[in-house]
């Protein structure tokens, strides 16, 4: 059967998008491509990406639609001359057929289509799934669920429709029917008095679906750091602990969350704030992150020292008031030489907070480790320093106390002198950087048990991955790295939230989990499920920085939802919104009473396959 005009687009666009869509799932395509020369098309699998995350959560692999935006070949270029772009390729008119797969290299920012232009794609995807229609779909392609279709929409219809959807419906891998959405969005706009009210929502769900009983869902995110002012914070603007709330039976437009909802914290935070309470550890990593990289490359990037006395100095006067305590100490009864040598491992306060607890029993090396991370300053004063220490063992000069099981070289060099024969120690090449390189590793993982055990957060046996001395060096450094990120999150819910064991400890298993599979990152978000009441002082007088209540209708394949939420900032990128004589500090990160929200409208239609 000849197929007509409709059923050949149709199957056209069908054979685009499962290419696409198979590459796609390969791995093997990432960039957006052209269709019909006027039209880009985007499979979208990271949900962080996706330009619909703050109105719609659905499908992980969404095609987000949009107008094509096509640079500029060198062609054109040098008729006209104009200036090349660096690397550009050149463009023919074969690059804009269907099948050719033009890839972009310019993103000039979202374009949206014509809403009939959106409405025609959508029904091309429809039409493609209908079972009942067989003739649209190409012989020689494989039978493809795709994932859902979101069209980018230029509002010049009288609903100022800025999104057009399509997602499949299934029962047992079998595509049944067709969920359609349209989002309409306006603002920014004050006061609850220009907002519609819910039983107008409801009234307006039921005649769209001639429905008799609703029910309606409520959700509402804050941030935690952004809306309240606490004297202390040590929070800083890459750190962030945004909640969500879901409830349902809401009572009326922007409820605060009821103690009865369900709550999580979805926490970001990063290293290296200033004030926050584990800073003086992050910055030791810091020198011990320097070190590891002059081990790796050969040059060590040196930090201005924190101490005006040198190195030397500091390692000398170390040196010599280890042996006048020694001194003391032959000369001492046994309960007063205890105090000695407990005054002798004391510690320079690092972690300065009523929950993270100073450790008190330094031993020579760690003492070592700490005053020469504030004071070398160049690959000199880390020789001439050790080079003191290892006079010093050789000679008897000191006998310096050391943690059992201690797994660096120094630690090694200061058991082997208990008995008076030492192995010989180069101080060639980068033998001295590792050296002080492993006494720093040494030390730090043993603040970081200090703080994970004595808060019984975990036990050893979850730490041993991030303890182990027998990998490289360079991957225990990076292990330490996620040790601290882990602690900077736990600190930091506990200074900030004032979160208890109670919670704090499954936020530990959830970021050990998280670091034991995946590497390092500031940007992952953790998340925790919390009762409201715990954080109730930190939202209930706030304002929301986004609202959102869903009415709908219908049970299980046949349920359909009227959306409509109120957001702080634009959640359409693509559309330009006329902006009233607000002044913008009353919007919803701002100090006002009247915060100005983005209202936008998700609804939701059906079509069943029979």
């Amino acid at each position: 059967m000849k197929k007509n005009g409709l059923t050949a687009a149709t199957s056209e666009f069908q054979k685009f998008l499962i290419a696409y869509y198979q590459d796609g799932q390969k791995g093997e395509l990432k960039q957006p491509l052209v269709y019909e020369s006027d039209i880009q098309v985007q499979l979208v699998n990271d949900e962080g990406k996706n330009p619909l995350r703050c109105i719609w959560s659905g499908s992980k692999s969404v095609f987000i639609i949009e107008k094509a935006v096509i640079t500029i070949s060198n062609r054109i270029c040098n008729f006209f001359q104009i200036p090349k772009l660096e690397n550009e390729e050149e463009t023919t008119e074969d690059s804009f057929s269907p099948d050719s797969k033009l890839h972009f290299k310019e993103a000039l920012g979202p374009m949206p289509l014509a809403v009939m232009k959106a409405r025609q794609l959508i029904s091309w995807y429809t039409i493609a799934h209908n079972p009942n229609m067989p003739q649209s779909v190409n012989a020689s392609s494989p039978a493809v669920v795709l994932p859902p279709v979101w069209v980018r929409c230029d509002s010049s219809d009288p609903e100022g429709t800025c999104w057009l959807g399509a997602e499949t419906i299934r029962t047992d891998s079998k595509v049944t029917g067709i969920n359609f959405h349209s989002v309409t969005c306006k603002g920014p706009v004050t006061g609850k008095a220009s907002f519609i009210n819910l039983d107008e929502l409801k009234k307006a769900h039921k005649g769209r679906h001639h429905s008799s009983t609703v029910t309606t869902k409520g959700y509402a995110q804050y941030d935690l750091f952004g809306s309240t002012v606490v004297e202390s914070s040590i929070i800083e603007s890459q750190s962030s602990v945004v909640v969500d709330f879901t409830w349902s039976n809401v009572e009326n437009i922007l409820q605060t969350p009821p103690l009865t909802s369900a709550a999580t914290l979805n926490i970001k935070v990063g290293s290296g704030d200033q004030r926050s309470p584990v800073y003086q550890l992050y910055k030791e990593l810091e020198f011990l992150i320097v070190l590891a990289e002059g081990l790796k490359t050969g040059e060590t990037d040196w930090p201005e020292p924190l101490e005006t006395k040198t190195a030397v100095e500091l390692v000398r006067t170390l040196i010599e008031d280890l042996k006048n305590k020694f001194d003391v100490y032959q000369k001492q009864p046994a309960k007063e030489s205890e105090k000695i040598k407990s005054d002798a491992a004391s510690v320079e306060g690092s972690i300065q907070t009523a929950f993270v607890t100073d450790r008190g029993d330094l031993d020579f090396a760690e003492q070592l480790w700490s005053r020469m991370r504030r004071s070398v300053a160049s690959y000199r004063d880390v020789v001439d320093s050790l080079t003191l220490v290892i006079q010093a063992l050789k000679f008897g000069d000191i006998q310096p106390w050391i943690h059992r099981g201690s797994s660096s070289s120094l630690s090694k060099l200061i058991q082997q002198s208990y008995h008076g024969n030492m192995d010989n120690f180069s101080f060639t090449g980068l033998a001295p950087i590792r050296m002080l390189l492993e006494v720093g590793l040494d030390k730090m993982r043993k603040d970081y048990i200090n703080y994970f055990i004595g808060q019984e957060l975990t036990t050893l046996n979850y730490l041993d991955y991030f303890l182990s001395s027998s990998v490289d060096v360079q991957e225990q450094v990076q292990r330490l790295k996620k040790l601290h990120h882990m602690l900077e999150i736990v600190v930091n819910c506990n200074a900030f939230l004032n979160l208890s064991h109670e919670h704090l400890f499954p936020l530990t298993q959830s970021c050990l989990q998280f670091y034991k599979k995946h590497p390092y990152s500031e940007e992952h978000v953790f998340h925790l499920q919390i009762r409201p009441s715990v954080i109730s002082s930190f939202y209930q007088n706030e304002h929301p920085q986004t609202w959102r209540v869903e009415v709908s209708s219908g049970h299980g394949q046949k349920e359909v939802k009227t959306m409509w939420q109120l957001s702080g900032k634009a959640p359409v990128e693509h559309v330009g919104f006329d902006i009233p004589d607000i002044p913008f500090e009353t919007t919803i990160n701002g100090e006002g009473e009247e915060p100005a929200y983005f209202t936008t409208m998700i609804s939701c239609s059906q079509v069943h396959f029979m």
